[in-house]
């Protein structure tokens, strides 16, 4: 299944699916749609006579569902094992809400009370996707910024690493900076970018990436980051690598220094 979601032809609509233009994921923000039509139209079944704007919600929300479930999709092929596991819990989950609701769709005009009864049966379906992919979300950290904690672990003002000349031009190289691994990516020309080591997406290892174009694409699920300020050029990383300020001091030594730490 992971084969065939990354072989659809998806081109550039693949990053927007992921969401790498919001800076966060995109399917959270389009399940709220089908959510809230699903949810309505359950209230309008429980007053007298709105059978009919009941049907357009659930109309409304069965169509909805199909581009986030397709966003949805994208993420859970970068995602690893146990998170995949848990997203196909949660899709099975959604997938049967779509099948009731669009059932109910269909039967509300010639048995209303039938078509209640399978809306309130897609909506105890959606509620469980709902808490699944809460667990997917907050107890297994699919989608969340691995990078965020870097800023608080790192002391505020300039460290010293080593001697420049020690790294190889060209050459993607992993240091420590206390707690953090840090990306040490120095050029031809003597200009030498840090980011922290860890991609944000799945916190694969920047250092055993491929440099080029100036970027680094991280070996794990191919996202690819800017290496003069961290910006993820292509996904599915939406948030950016922390990016450390460099300098060589007068003694040949580079520092560096996290513009956000403390």
């Amino acid at each position: 299944m992971r084969k065939a979601v990354r072989v659809l032809p998806l081109g550039r609509l693949r990053d927007v699916l992921h969401g790498r233009q919001l800076g966060h994921p995109l399917h959270p923000v389009l399940v709220q749609v089908p959510m809230g039509a699903w949810l309505s139209s359950a209230v309008l079944d429980l007053v007298p006579g709105a059978g009919r704007y009941a049907r357009v919600l659930v109309g409304v929300g069965t169509l909805a569902a199909l581009p986030a479930a397709l966003a949805g999709w994208t993420d859970w092929a970068e995602q690893h094992e146990q998170q995949m596991r848990t997203g196909l819990v949660h899709a099975a989950a959604n997938a049967g809400a779509v099948s009731l609701f669009g059932a109910s769709f269909v039967v509300r005009g010639r048995r209303p009370m039938t078509g209640r009864a399978l809306g309130f049966g897609g909506l105890v379906c959606a509620g469980v996707g709902g808490f699944v992919g809460g667990h997917l979300a907050y107890r297994q950290s699919a989608g969340a910024n691995k990078a965020e904690p870097v800023p608080h672990l790192v002391a505020p003002g300039w460290h010293r690493l080593g001697p420049v000349d020690a790294f190889e031009p060209g050459v993607p190289q992993r240091l420590m900076l206390g707690e953090v691994p840090l990306l040490i990516v120095r050029d031809e020309d003597g200009t030498v970018a840090a980011l922290a080591d860890r991609c944000s997406h799945l916190s694969g290892p920047l250092s055993e990436g491929d440099i080029a174009e100036g970027c680094v694409v991280c070996p794990w699920h191919g996202s690819v980051f800017r290496l003069s300020d961290g910006a993820p050029v292509r996904g599915p990383a939406t948030a950016p690598q922390p990016s450390f300020e460099t300098r060589t001091e007068a003694d040949g030594i580079l520092a560096v220094r996290l513009p956000d730490a403390g």
